[in-house]
């Protein structure tokens, strides 16, 4: 009789414990999310009402606030829209020409970067990362002078009988991209080579010291070392890289007061987006659709990038 009872002392002495461990858990669960609560409010109000919203508005059409329903009627619009079919060219183009240039340099700095005899290292690293912490209007205007008609780069070509005649390298369609692409690498190759020198000083220096013995010359120890350990690295920077130019619209909007031009031969999404909502008769709708248009082209070469990148392992 008395083992029984101390058995059920013993169990209710357990089982009070577990019911205030149990109300102790559910109080410390209460005020974690009173202190987060604040922080989702503004998320919910200021990211995910207006992702919402602009998905909703994307089926509308009308001008102005006068809009109404129109089910698929902007997507079927997106594709008789000269101007946009343009805008998304000149996208990818600039996509595929200035991301992997940039990365490539990146890469080429960082590993030049990363030479422990090097003399001088830190200001020729202070002096590539520069240019991103540069104002976007004094580098804009920079850029502006120095590839004016009478500007620097034209005096220089000619001076070396490289030209016979000044260009006028944002008054020609295919000079004004090469002029974008060459202002956006020069401010955001100095980014990304950071990135990579930081993980490429987490590498054991051992590593390259037994390939260096062995006879491995550089060039393959940069091929078969470097580049695989900066795989994940790579991947992050690829991934902000194509984001940030599907997004392009400063140095556009800058180097062409905002016109694209010339012809249109620089004008991107954004700046379309820009455009249609604030220059032109404001039809939200149709620039919501053009929105989603890049939401979707960055999750697809998003996902891609990934399904590249991913490890290849072999299956036992």
């Amino acid at each position: 009789m008395y083992d029984r009872s101390d058995r059920a002392n013993l169990l209710s002495t357990e089982l009070g414990d577990r019911v205030a461990q149990a109300r102790s858990g559910r109080s410390e669960q209460l005020a974690g999310w009173a202190f987060v609560a604040p922080a989702l409010v503004l998320l919910g109000i200021f990211m995910i009402y207006p992702i919402i919203w602009s998905l909703w508005m994307s089926f509308q059409v009308g001008k102005g606030m006068n809009f109404s329903f129109g089910g698929f009627t902007n997507i079927i619009r997106l594709t008789k829209d000269p101007v946009f079919i343009r805008a998304l060219t000149n996208t990818c183009i600039f996509l595929v020409v200035q991301v992997p240039i940039m990365i490539v340099l990146a890469l080429l700095f960082a590993n030049a970067l990363n030479d422990p005899t090097l003399r001088l290292r830190g200001l020729f690293r202070t002096a590539i990362f520069l240019p991103c912490v540069t104002s976007l209007i004094a580098y804009s205007t920079l850029f502006k002078s120095m590839f004016a008609a009478d500007g620097v780069i034209n005096k220089a070509l000619i001076a070396v009988h490289i030209l016979d005649a000044p260009i006028a390298w944002l008054g020609d369609p295919f000079w004004a991209k090469v002029v974008i692409i060459l202002a956006i690498t020069w401010r955001w190759t100095g980014y990304n080579m950071v990135l990579y020198l930081a993980a490429m000083q987490n590498i054991d220096r051992s590593i390259y010291e037994a390939a260096r013995i062995d006879g491995v010359p550089a060039w393959a120890r940069f091929r078969y070392l470097t580049i695989p350990m900066l795989k994940p690295v790579i991947l992050f920077t690829t991934v902000i890289s194509t984001i940030g130019t599907l997004q392009l619209f400063d140095e556009v909007y800058n180097f062409t007061a905002g016109t694209g031009g010339p012809s249109d031969s620089t004008l991107t999404l954004s700046l379309y987006i820009y455009n249609l909502t604030f220059k032109f008769m404001p039809s939200f709708g149709y620039s919501a659709t053009v929105s989603w248009v890049i939401v979707v082209i960055v999750g697809i070469l998003s996902a891609l990038q990934f399904f590249i990148a991913r490890d290849r392992r072999p299956s036992a």
